[in-house]
């Protein structure tokens, strides 16, 4: 398996949050080998990994994030990981 671990910053909040809830998480969702995916924010920064059951899968999804972004969310840094452990 590998991930997708994508560093944003945020700034504005309420539209962030309506953009992932209904556009990433659900697009996302239906990748070719989703697997699990948890998106998570402190203060104006962000942090989402999601898990694919393949490097292939991973790097193809890794390409569309900058298109997925809306204007409020900065991509700071978009990284595919090997998953060498989980529980």
């Amino acid at each position: 398996m590998h991930a997708v671990v994508v560093t944003v910053s945020i700034s504005d909040h309420d539209p962030a949050t309506r953009h992932l809830n209904e556009v990433v998480v659900p697009g996302v969702s239906q990748a070719p080998g989703f697997v699990a995916g948890y998106w998570t924010r402190k203060d104006d920064s962000g942090i989402g990994m999601v898990i694919f059951e393949s490097e292939d899968a991973a790097e193809a999804m890794s390409e569309r994030v900058p298109s997925m972004a809306p204007d409020v969310v900065t991509i700071e840094n978009i990284e595919v990981r090997e998953v060498v452990a989980h529980a």
